[in-house]
């Protein structure tokens, strides 16, 4: 049996401007957008429509944020899938789980998030003596891609795209990178984090060459522990 979570927009919403990329990969999200807020338009025209994106993203690096960011730049529902969770059992069950949320996620022309996308050449290469049944898992994939429907978007993320197949890889449209944020962009980080603190809790040693998950695990301790400083000194 497969597994996903459905997000709806309302609830988690992120805004874009609360997204912490560097300015060529916010360049190509907020194009992205624009696109599909504009999909009507364009598609008259005969215009192509970017609607597959691959994230090489580092572990702690904003990957589920900046996939509901665009879910939410778009007003679209988020349809969450992660191949690690459903690449067990026979190759039937597993193809029929992928072409089923692939289903739900163009009925409701969603954006369709498939996270650890790597693990489909992982397991390939496992078993030797299941090479062809796994072959036509990786060309299911391949044609569920590309004819995923324009209207609709699909993100799939790795921080492993040395282990895809260059077959999936040209499947995609856009290639958006993140890895460990810049010194520049994490103190941008830490101010938008630390603005909703007091001044006295703001002064906290910013530590640099690290995740925003770490950053932000190190912020809030920083802080906690500012504050139960200033209590107990009372």
């Amino acid at each position: 049996m497969y597994t996903y979570n459905y997000f709806i927009n309302d609830s988690e919403k992120v805004l874009l401007d609360d997204l912490f990329v560097d300015d060529a990969n916010k360049q190509i999200i907020t194009r992205l957008i624009s696109e599909h807020r504009y999909f009507k338009q364009l598609n008259e025209y005969g215009l192509p429509i970017d609607n597959k994106m691959l994230l090489n993203v580092s572990q702690g690096c904003g990957k589920t944020y900046t996939v509901k960011a665009i879910a939410s730049g778009l007003e679209k529902n988020l349809i969450v899938l992660n191949l690690s969770n459903i690449l067990s059992g026979s190759i039937n069950d597993i193809t029929h789980s992928i072409k089923t949320v692939f289903n739900i996620a163009a009925k409701e022309k969603a954006v369709l998030f498939i996270d650890e996308f790597d693990e489909i050449s992982k397991v390939r290469s496992v078993d030797v003596k299941d090479g062809d049944e796994m072959g036509r898992l990786v060309n299911t994939m391949i044609h569920l891609i590309d004819y995923y429907p324009d209207n609709a978007l699909l993100i799939c993320a790795t921080d492993y795209s040395e282990f895809i197949e260059p077959s999936l890889l040209r499947c995609f449209d856009l290639s958006v990178t993140i890895r460990k944020p810049s010194p520049d962009l994490l103190d941008d980080y830490y101010d938008k984090l630390l603005s909703s603190f007091p001044a006295s809790l703001r002064s906290i040693e910013r530590m640099y060459s690290i995740s925003f998950a770490q950053a932000k695990d190190h912020a809030l301790a920083a802080v906690k522990k500012a504050m139960i400083d200033q209590i107990e000194s009372r």
